[in-house]
């Protein structure tokens, strides 16, 4: 049986949404009231048929800029936080992680944790499947766990994750908008971008209608539709009742900068927000992502620069799963260095706050 997906959106945007997925080859299961969020519904569709799902093919360079973008407007980087844990007072979506924030609200989070459970070769997969139920439920105690969120963290550092995310944001947002994108006519590398942010970002078909109504691409032209099209968004997301979506007209500004220097083809390198887009940042280890160095090849305490790396993570994790309120962020600091000290109490050996290969391989031995 095929995945079905889902989508929290505004009631009001219901019939739009539904008509944009169903053009697009998807099938609409069904649309509910979500109980717990009035004025809004949640939309379960499954992907079309790999026969007619194709997305029209646009340079690899190119799609990546277009990607990068968004990435920027969504975690600040050019190549995305993979393991970004978000969670924002008032966002509807409740807990978001990864490189394009798919929300535990929308049931999307749990489709791609289980994706990436079903993966060979995933290294967390065995301990991320215990938090299958939770995610499915959409339960309130996944918004808070510190254990759950440095667990997600740490999946950045695997790549299997990361193929995961980048084959699961495909297909949920780039392959649908670059769809709806050529419905349209949309052509332009920087067009694409546009439509594929309102898809990441929310009420595209609302947006699309209402630059319509005032002259269709093909009677406007192209790069005056894009134009207006992000004007009419601007004006909406600026003076929306939702304070979060009104501080998000930073995505038209950048947008229409790039107009202004007709970068429509989005060539290389490109400056979105004071981030460089170039062949060499999109290639480069995500933010946030160790591939090293490995546990037990240095001994870990607070220096200076400080210590950074996998090493650091699983140590961090392996403290997080003993209860310890720490961040796995993958930094060595002063607050991991107090827990290593209390390990140390507990354990009757040399308060030092350093951490051995002897005392990192006992725990990295007692990870679950």
């Amino acid at each position: 049986m095929s995945d079905v997906y889902s989508m929290t959106v505004l009631s009001a945007d219901c019939t739009e949404r539904r008509s944009d997925l169903e053009h697009g080859g998807h099938h609409v299961v069904d649309c509910r009231d979500d109980p717990t969020l009035p004025g809004y519904c949640t939309l379960r569709y499954t992907l079309p048929d790999a026969r007619s799902a194709r997305a029209p093919v646009m340079p690899a360079t190119q799609a990546q800029a277009a990607k990068a973008i968004v990435n920027i407007f969504e975690t600040g980087t050019v190549r995305g936080q993979y393991g970004m844990v978000t969670l924002l007072p008032g966002d509807t979506g409740r807990l978001t992680y990864g490189r394009a924030q798919t929300t535990l609200g929308s049931g999307n989070l749990h489709l791609l944790v289980d994706r990436y459970c079903a993966t060979v070769g995933a290294r967390f997969g065995g301990r991320l499947r215990a938090w299958l139920p939770a995610l499915a439920s959409r339960s309130h105690a996944a918004d808070t766990d510190l254990k759950l969120h440095n667990l997600l963290r740490a999946c950045a550092d695997d790549p299997v994750m990361r193929d995961v995310q980048d084959a699961f944001f495909d297909d949920v947002y780039w392959d649908p908008a670059v769809r709806a994108a050529a419905r349209l006519g949309i052509r332009s590398p920087l067009g694409v971008a546009v439509v594929y942010d309102s898809w990441v970002h929310g009420s595209w078909p609302l947006m699309r209608d209402r630059t319509q109504a005032g002259g269709a691409l093909q009677q406007v032209g192209e790069h005056e539709w894009i134009r207006r099209y992000l004007r009419n968004r601007r004006e909406w997301l600026g003076t929306h009742p939702n304070a979060l979506l009104r501080n998000t007209v930073y995505r038209m500004d950048a947008f229409l900068r790039l107009i202004d220097q007709e970068a429509w083809g989005l060539p290389l390198p490109l400056v979105v927000r004071g981030e460089e887009i170039s062949l060499a940042t999109l290639a480069e280890l995500p933010p946030g992502c160790y591939d090293g160095p490995q546990p037990g090849t240095r001994d870990l305490s607070v220096r200076s620069p400080l210590q950074r790396g996998l090493d650091v993570r699983l140590v961090q994790l392996a403290l997080s799963d003993q209860g310890c309120d720490v961040r796995a962020d993958g930094i060595f600091g002063n607050a991991t260095a107090r827990f290593i000290r209390a390990l140390q109490r507990t354990s009757e050996l040399p308060e030092t706050g350093v951490a051995d290969t002897a005392l990192i391989q006992k725990l990295i031995s007692m990870e679950a």
